[in-house]
């Protein structure tokens, strides 16, 4: 899909055909982000939620505590959740 024309509704609304939505790694209650561009043009992107320095120190100073300490293979499935934006907001 090199291109795709949407139509507008009254509400000013506009629905993204799957095919798009799958190139763009979103799903069912994930978030879109739209960026006003030069020139009347917007670019769209699936949002990713993005965590504080706050959250990782606090994962260091021992105010947040693990009932059981994590393996590294438990480290490296949440490392790699996050990093593809399938972690979900404590």
């Amino acid at each position: 899909m090199a291109s795709a024309s949407l139509t507008v509704t009254a509400k000013g609304q506009v629905t993204l055909k799957r095919e798009l939505l799958d190139h763009l790694g979103i799903r069912p209650g994930d978030r879109v982000a739209f960026e006003k561009m030069p020139g009347g043009e917007v670019r769209v992107r699936a949002a990713r939620t993005v965590g504080s320095i706050d959250k990782f120190l606090h994962a260091l100073d021992g105010k947040m505590t693990a009932k059981t300490p994590l393996t590294i293979e438990e480290m490296n499935e949440i490392t790699a959740a996050g990093w593809a934006g399938k972690l979900a907001e404590q």
